[in-house]
This record gives structure tokens, C-alpha cells and sequence, in this order.
């Protein structure tokens, strides 16, 4: 019984540091953009390198003249 009475005083301190901790996280923004990361994990990466090349290469394409226009 005499454990309690050390515990209880001890378990509160903890849990006000968490509830700071919380409104500390809440307050910098922490918790902003819920959907962002989830949607993002979804988007392919390779389609939009693979548009980027094709661009890339039209661009070069248009700067080289062509051998057989001389």
C-alpha cells in the first residue's frame, strides 16, 4: 500500500509531461497534413521520371540539327 502513495504522484508527473508534449506537437504543427504522406506513397515516381526523360530528349532532338536538312 505504501508503493501507491509513491506511484500515484509519479504517474502524474509523467502524464502531465505527455499532455505538454502533446499540446507542444499540436501547436507546432506537427498533425497538419494527415492525408499528405498517405496519398503521396501512392503517386508513381516512374511515370513522371519517364515524361521528364521524354522532354529531355525532344528538347535535345530540337537543338541538334539534322544531318540529312544540310
Amino acid at each position: 500500500m505504501e508503493v501507491i502513495y509513491s506511484l500515484i504522484p509519479g504517474m502524474t508527473f509523467m502524464g502531465l509531461v505527455f499532455v505538454a508534449i502533446l499540446i507542444w506537437a499540436v501547436r507546432n504543427g506537427q498533425y497538419e497534413d494527415m492525408e499528405g504522406n498517405a496519398s503521396r506513397i501512392l503517386l508513381d515516381d516512374d511515370e513522371d521520371a519517364l515524361l521528364r526523360n521524354d522532354k529531355q530528349e525532344k528538347t535535345r532532338q530540337e537543338q541538334v540539327p539534322d544531318a540529312s536538312q544540310k
